[in-house]
């Protein structure tokens, strides 16, 4: 476990693997770059990782609310595709290779489309735009996860990913506030799953990383919206699609947990996005939680110190 007494192990170093104590001979990090402008939202990610992990099938319920049927990140969905419907501004529009549908004739002389839309389906463009992700735990380079848990249970490994060992977690839950995504949960259910009380996340495929194998849900990608490989070649990969579609007019294209220096030290597994983190469900400006942590304990300790010297000078004074 990453001492907390040592400001520079939770905050400086840029190469989770080395910070670990593997050497030199250690692999590259590995992790996902996820294109979400051509996502299409199959799922096939979502149910490749749950065949591959053994992970339960469960919270698949229609909402009302989204075609998204499996929600959000949990313990049982380590991979998950969200829908987000979002209004289409009128702008010139570019062609993503995303599938469109021109709206039928009677369709539009139905008055069945919203106000403003006419103009958009002669055009040849619905009134709205999908933005899909396929979003995943994001592997931290300086995880509070593995700050906090007591039992080593979650490590480190050699890819620069973080895994949680299920015969080592004791269910004590610390990592679960100390995520700043919202990314890891124990398991509630359903009854008769494996590992219900532990703590359960995405592993990048640890045991196939060894085998020589990519991780289950990029293989299983049809698109490659998720691309997998050494994350210095996928940041530069990322830059140039981004430099491309800002060439060709899409100017709300941005990278995020690319960046070496932003609150988490960037991320194993990070995402081009089509508009604002937060339309994704992403904070804009992670912070890894404990990054306080040993300057609280300086002050901890320091007052602690105060008190002890202010008692042992009431006593040796009273002793006089």
């Amino acid at each position: 476990m990453t001492s907390l007494f040592n400001e520079f192990d939770l905050w400086g170093p840029l190469d989770p693997a080395a910070d670990a104590g593997y050497g030199e001979d250690k692999p590259k990090r590995k992790g996902f770059f996820t294109d979400t402008s051509i996502c299409i939202g199959c799922k096939a990610c979502e149910v490749a990782c749950k065949e591959w992990n053994d992970v339960p099938a469960d919270h698949f319920d229609m909402t009302a609310t989204s075609y998204d049927n499996s929600h959000s990140l949990n313990s049982n969905q380590w991979r998950h595709v969200a829908f987000i419907e979002q209004p289409r501004q009128r702008q010139p529009t570019v062609d993503l290779g995303m599938p469109t549908r021109r709206p039928a004739e009677d369709d539009i002389l139905g008055g069945m489309l919203a106000d403003g839309a006419e103009e958009a389906a002669q055009d040849g463009v619905p009134d709205f735009r999908w933005l899909m992700s396929s979003d995943v735990c994001k592997h931290c380079t300086h995880a509070a996860c593995l700050d906090v848990c007591p039992t080593g249970s979650l490590f480190r490994s050699e890819f620069g990913t973080v895994v949680v060992q299920d015969d080592i977690c004791n269910g004590c839950g610390y990592c679960v506030p100390a995520c700043p995504y919202g990314v890891i949960e124990r398991r509630r259910g359903p009854e008769g799953a494996k590992n219900v009380g532990i703590a359960q996340k995405c592993t990048l495929c640890y045991d196939r990383l060894g085998a020589g194998q990519q991780p289950a849900c990029s293989q299983a990608c049809p698109t490659q919206s998720i691309q997998f490989g050494d994350v210095e070649e996928l940041r530069e990969r990322a830059e140039q699609r981004v430099a491309r579609l800002h060439e060709a007019g899409v100017m709300d294209a941005r990278l995020y947990g690319n960046d070496p220096h932003d609150g988490v030290g960037g991320t194993g597994a990070f995402f081009l996005l089509l508009d604002e983190p937060e339309v994704y469900g992403f904070p804009p400006d992670p912070v890894v939680t404990t990054r306080d942590l040993p300057r609280m304990f300086r002050r901890a300790g320091a007052a602690a110190g105060a008190l002890l010297a202010g008692a042992a000078l009431a006593f040796v004074g009273r002793s006089r």
